[in-house]
């Protein structure tokens, strides 16, 4: 049984440094690559999330840029094993998967790695964050508030442009109700509530190995119906991206 110390990567230095990678990944990518999609939102939320520590609007600065930190480097460490062949964690392997299907709309590829990046990687991070600083989740709390505030502040903007317009109503149905069935709120309002469980669980490692594992397959499992093709749908079709 993995102990909770595995699950930790090693850690970057700063904000710049996961930019700079993931600017990387951006210019690697094709752009309708699903990784590609999911990527070009998660930059946005990160430089939002550094230009907010810049101008004061974190308390604890540093507290801020290490939770950060350790909540990107958990997304690249998943690139980084998947591009090295190697099996990411269960709740990115949806992404990995079906990253390439023409029958996934682009929303639904930002959505699953929201969610396994929210759902899974941010309640690690807050762990790892905990483990750095030498301090409790409740030290955290401001900051993993305004990091989701950003988060709630560009979601309404990632539906809207990268939801199908009313030349694509054929398939808008079966999508608003499948993405309806996941919220942002929610899903931070579990994770929050898993981090604080994971930490309560770090004396007993492996129960928290064990957790962290039925975490991590939980996430993976909302992942793949976030993902589920337009044209499995009864009278779906698989449409051309725009």
């Amino acid at each position: 049984m993995p102990h909770l110390e595995q699950f930790v990567p090693p850690p970057d230095t700063s904000v710049e440094g996961v930019l700079s990678r993931m600017r990387a990944l951006d210019a690697a990518l094709p752009p309708r690559d699903g990784i590609a999609v999911f990527n070009r939102v998660y930059l946005a939320v990160t430089r939002e999330v550094d230009r907010h520590i810049d101008t004061g609007r974190f308390p604890d600065a540093r507290a801020a840029v290490t939770l950060d930190v350790r909540f990107a480097e958990r997304y690249l460490a998943a690139v980084e094993a998947a591009t090295a062949d190697l099996r990411p964690p269960a709740c990115w392997r949806p992404l990995f998967q079906l990253r390439r299907h023409p029958g996934v709309r682009p929303l639904q590829f930002a959505l699953a790695g929201i969610n396994a990046h929210i759902g899974h990687d941010l309640v690690l991070a807050v762990v790892d964050a905990c483990q750095s600083l030498g301090c409790e989740p409740a030290d955290l709390e401001d900051e993993f508030d305004r990091v989701g505030e950003v988060l709630v502040a560009l979601e309404e903007r990632i539906r809207e442009e990268l939801m199908p317009g009313p030349d694509l109503l054929q398939i808008a149905d079966p999508l608003t109700h499948l993405l309806g069935s996941w919220s942002l709120e929610r899903a931070r309002e579990a994770t929050w509530s898993a981090a604080r469980a994971l930490w309560a669980l770090r004396r007993l490692p492996d129960v928290a190995g064990e957790f962290a594992d039925r975490l991590d397959a939980a996430v993976g499992f909302a992942g793949r119906m976030l993902l589920t093709p337009m044209a499995d749908w009864p009278g779906g079709a698989v449409v051309p991206w725009p």
